[in-house]
């Protein structure tokens, strides 16, 4: 790369990421000398970007924290992606609107035309489902981006963790990944001391802290990816009550219709799939299952029949006046 102003500028994006970069792995992406590297660096540094580097064989070169936060540099996708998450965030994370916002006008100020364009599309066709509670508990930002940076790293963390019981448990664990549903956040993780993944509310995570101990690079079991298995864990791996209905209908068409909120679904043949459901209330539970919009028949628990019955008269009284002759 001729142009040095170009290749500081590529160079300071590599750096940027959060991991460590030998000389040559540098000089291979930038299609120079690990000598002209070193200079490079030296220029970073006098521009106030605190390039930190380290000597022998596993040493390389990394972007630590400085007393003020340094220019970024982002490429197209990159920089979609922050203005997209800004503003989901101005509405997710109670505490950081305004925050958000300002810096979402920032950004959006010196973005390209065409990049601005892809913003504005897909704000315009992307929607989010509605929370499932009026008020959800607010996640703490600080503890948001420290589990984030965590996911990044591979970072094991130690944290306080209350369960909806209101039992507080201290927790190990390697973060994986952050998921966003409605108004909270969920955080996917390898729990340590019980040896298996495991979803936590990340409002219900409290004191949590960096060990600076990384782990091996995991990944779920059955290859899922982290938004399935956060919802699965959310619908059939959540509460104390567990119910399952028969689904006339193969599981492959019941997956038009019942969303990973309502249950986990297993195929029985040709014709039918057992849908598994939780909750921690029976009432609950019965709403969840009057929202399918699929003909089913109550397997267990039969304490869930008298609740649905209740249901089916309420909506009968409702509709009497409709149905006389």
């Amino acid at each position: 790369m001729r142009d040095p102003s170009g290749r500081l500028l590529r160079l300071l994006s590599l750096l940027q990421t959060p991991r460590e970069w030998s000389g040559a792995e540098l000089g291979g992406r930038l299609g120079v000398t690990a000598r002209t590297i070193r200079r490079d660096v030296d220029r970073l540094r006098e521009l106030g970007y605190p390039v930190h580097a380290t000597h022998g064989s596993t040493g390389g070169y990394r972007l630590t924290a400085g007393t003020a936060m340094p220019p970024l540099v982002l490429d197209d996708d990159e920089a979609i992606a922050i203005a997209i998450g800004l503003r989901t965030a101005a509405g997710a994370v109670t505490g950081i609107e305004d925050t958000s916002l300002r810096a979402l006008a920032k950004l959006e100020q010196v973005l390209p035309h065409r990049l601005r364009s892809r913003v504005a599309a897909l704000s315009a066709a992307a929607v989010s489902l509605p929370p499932q509670d009026a008020a959800p508990p607010a996640a703490d930002p600080g503890v948001l981006a420290l589990l984030a940076a965590a996911c990044v790293t591979r970072e094991k963390v130690r944290f306080a963790y209350t369960a909806a019981a209101g039992r507080e448990t201290r927790r190990h664990a390697q973060p994986h990944r952050l998921v966003a549903a409605g108004r909270r956040w969920y955080l996917v993780a390898y729990d340590e001391d019980r040896a298996a993944w495991r979803t936590f509310r990340a409002d219900r995570v409290t004191g949590p802290h960096r060990t600076g101990v990384r782990g091996p690079e995991r990944e779920l079991p059955g290859g899922a990816d982290a938004v399935t298995w956060a919802m699965d864990a959310l619908a059939g791996g959540s509460g104390t009550i567990r119910a399952r209905l028969l689904l006339h209908l193969p599981a492959e068409d019941a997956a038009q219709h019942v969303t990973a909120w309502q249950g986990v679904l297993e195929p029985v043949d040709d014709h039918t799939c057992i849908l598994h459901t939780r909750s921690d209330s029976l009432r609950f539970l019965a709403y969840r299952v009057t929202l399918l919009t699929v003909d089913y028949t109550l397997l267990d628990p039969p304490e869930l029949a008298d609740h649905l019955a209740a249901i089916a008269d309420r909506a009968a009284q409702a509709i009497r006046s409709f149905t006389q002759p």
